[in-house]
């Protein structure tokens, strides 16, 4: 039951930054793009990868704690569906290149946050 309570404790506060940076993001890049989504989810991917490198390789985070920020904060705060949801409607209305676009920045910007992320954990822990 505890560790219920770590998931969805990090799950509100994930949520929550979702929906602030979320919005943050959409007024200030791109008007008409979900650039508010591809954003959170590269940010997403990049802490996911700092948080899981750092767990796996130099045990900096407990089971708890890596919990806490990989399934509660960063499970609520990247949004794959919302991401699915906003390419098929754009595929529906006939934006064909600017979903195809959406889909391969979004793969390619959380390929790079993962990348980044493993970087600046290994060299995190190189100091």
């Amino acid at each position: 039951m505890y560790i219920w309570l770590v998931v969805g404790l990090g799950g509100f506060i994930g949520a929550v930054l979702r929906y602030y940076m979320s919005g943050f993001f959409q007024s200030r890049i791109i008007a008409g793009f979900p650039s508010g989504t591809l954003a959170v989810n590269f940010l997403g991917s990049f802490f996911l990868s700092v948080a899981m490198y750092l767990s796996e390789f130099f045990g900096v985070f407990d089971r708890e704690s890596r919990i806490f920020l990989t399934i509660g904060v960063l499970g609520s705060f990247t949004t794959m569906s919302t991401f699915s949801y906003e390419a098929f409607r754009m595929m529906e209305q006939g934006e064909i290149i600017l979903m195809l676009g959406y889909v391969m920045g979004t793969v390619l910007l959380c390929f790079l946050g993962i990348y980044f992320g493993k970087m600046l954990a290994l060299s995190l822990w190189r100091v």
